[in-house]
């Protein structure tokens, strides 16, 4: 018996299973099973540049006879639809599982969607695990079910099965051979010739999965008050189980498709059935759709976030459980670039140059808060690029601010790259500035082709990312250190005055990187302060500011020494303590 997190279970089901291979780009909810699987034997795994290239990579190992594992967070879904959909046509070869991980209440993430509208759309089956011990469980199983039905299967997750520690109970591994590789075009080539004959086959498939679900012990119903009766799944079994004990339910461990007449049979024994969903109406919408009749919430559970038990009492008119009230007096903790990060200097200067900011997704996007203030839209990944050549086609005939798109080294490995080719191809002008720190730092210092550095720190190369923008045909390309404002500066007004299109790559590791950032001696205020807090609007954590005197002094603890505020200071009022002490 183990203490595992979900997203640790899925990595050893899959592993107990006789997954070979794992692909997955990191992204939170979902980047914890990749490196969970990773780190265990007789297994190859990898970062991919994006989810769409993950998958791919899978469904030709899984066409080469391998069980394959990839997995990626919900927004990574979107961009690994392409060859999800066409997946289902062609089927597999050995067992091919994907996990997406959602994100209710959006704790890291910009939108809350549901995995499971994917199933439904692409035809494909989703498991949902309550806990770590089903996660383990579904996710070895889901091996089985993909080679029985030629299928691959979706795992739906979400951050509180992802994250969330429960006991398991861990098995051995079981080694699979290679299913051996037979050429068949009419399975693998998806021209319409042989895609519409494949589309039949997926028909008869999903027949046969129809039948199945109706009495996979997947699925559980627990009986006790025949009055009051729930379907659910998931996390929110665990919080219909803490808030209403006494009614039955019917918990689906299958999303899709699913177990209609098992469903019309439990709803049929019990006075008022109800469904209760979590950031979305999947459950309800197929369960109405199917003719099963279900009572409306006395009191609407809310449209968005996350549910608790308690929101589930009050939907029902219960009273609340006994708990202890949150503390009231606690202070704001914001978030907020480290101290020292690379990536400070830049918006700070971007805000100086009133420039119109495209961003993009990573830690950088918190220069879009204040004092920073230093970013105006943020969609996706790589939209960054795009959007700013959008802005450019918008206002080139007007005057106007200056365009800059910002976007993170893995991020533009990621989708940025092709974004950017399509502004060279098109002539496009502005500016794009792509912070490399040297690593994918949001999700937890992942590799990426940029820093050379693997999943499995096999040898590896470390793309040129000077070489990689020129060879679009982009000629004004500059290096610059944004820990320098003076040069920071220099290069974003020379490339936003530019004509032409301009990439400038700001590298710096990040603070976080123990082996690539080096600590300095911190930083002191002395007594040339004017309190005019110019400093202050740099938006350091170490920087901390007299409420009522405006004073200004540095945290030891928390300053790194990268002396970005003493670049700031007109008053030569800041300086290192090694300085300070001649």
């Amino acid at each position: 018996m183990e203490l595992l997190s979900g997203n640790e279970a899925i990595a050893q089901g899959a592993w107990e299973a006789g997954a070979r291979i794992g692909v997955a780009y990191p992204g939170t909810p979902s980047t914890e099973t990749m490196e969970a699987f990773a780190a265990k034997s007789d297994v190859y795994a990898e970062w991919c540049p994006n989810e769409k290239v993950a998958v791919e990579v899978g469904l030709g190992a899984s066409a080469a006879g391998a069980r394959v594992i990839a997995t990626m967070k919900h927004v990574g879904v979107n961009v690994a639809a392409d060859p999800l959909f066409t997946a289902a046509y062609t089927g597999v070869g050995g067992g091919y599982v994907i996990l997406a991980a959602d994100d209710p209440g959006m704790h890291s993430s910009q939108n809350e969607q549901d995995s499971r509208f994917y199933g439904r759309a692409a035809h494909i089956p989703v498991l949902e695990p309550s806990d770590s011990s089903e996660a383990l469980h579904f996710a070895k199983h889901a091996f089985d079910i993909s080679e029985t039905f030629d299928i691959p299967v979706l795992i739906r997750s979400t951050v509180r099965i992802s994250h969330s520690r429960t006991p398991v109970d861990v098995g051995c591994r079981e080694e699979h051979e290679l299913i051996p590789y037979k050429k068949n075009p009419a399975k693998w080539v998806m021209m319409p010739a042989f895609a519409k004959p494949r589309r039949r086959d997926l028909d008869q498939r999903i027949k046969r999965l129809k039948t199945w679900v109706e009495d996979t012990p997947l699925n559980r119903i627990e009986n006790y008050d025949s009055d009051c009766g729930i379907i659910c799944s998931g996390a929110i079994y665990q919080y219909v189980r803490d808030a209403l004990p006494h009614a039955s339910v019917f918990k689906l461990g299958v999303t899709w498709p699913l177990p209609v007449e098992s469903l019309k049979r439990f709803a049929q024994s019990i006075s008022h059935c109800y469904v209760i969903d979590e950031a979305s109406e999947y459950l309800s919408e197929q369960i109405h759709a199917a003719g099963i009749p279900i009572d409306t919430l006395p009191h609407p559970l809310p449209a968005d976030g996350e549910l608790t038990p308690m929101t589930i009492r009050k939907s029902f008119g219960e009273e609340d459980m006994p708990h202890c009230d949150a503390a009231t007096d606690l202070p704001p903790r914001p978030p907020a670039l480290c101290a020292g990060c690379p990536h400070r200097g830049v918006f700070r200067e971007l805000t100086r140059l009133h420039a119109i900011v495209t961003g993009d997704i990573g830690c950088y996007t918190l220069g879009a808060l204040p004092p920073l203030s230093g970013m105006d839209t943020t969609v996706d990944m790589g939209a960054s690029v795009s959007m700013a050549h959008g802005f450019e086609l918008a206002l080139h005939d007007s005057e106007h601010r200056p365009i800059v798109g910002v976007i993170g080294d893995s991020t533009f490995g990621h989708s940025g790259l092709s974004s950017l080719l399509n502004t060279a191809y098109n002539r496009g002008a502005g500016t794009i500035a792509i912070l490399d720190n040297r690593t994918t730092a949001m999700t937890g210092h992942q590799g990426n082709p940029f820093n050379g550095i693997t999943l499995q720190k096999r040898p590896s190369r470390e793309m040129d990312l000077v070489a990689l923008v020129k060879a679009l045909g982009i000629e004004d390309v500059v290096t610059v250190d944004p820990l320098d404002v003076h040069a920071t500066r220099t290069a974003l007004k020379q490339a936003t005055t530019n004509d032409d299109l301009s990439v400038v790559i700001f590298r710096s590791p990040c603070v976080l990187l123990k082996k690539s950032f080096i600590r300095k001696a911190p930083y002191v205020v002395n007594s040339s302060c004017t309190a005019c807090h110019a400093c202050v609007s740099i938006g350091c954590p170490a920087l901390e500011c007299d409420s009522e005197s405006g004073n200004v002094t540095i945290s030891a603890v928390q300053c790194v020494g990268c002396g970005l505020c003493s670049q700031y200071c007109a008053f030569d009022a800041i300086h290192q303590v090694e300085e300070a002490s001649k």
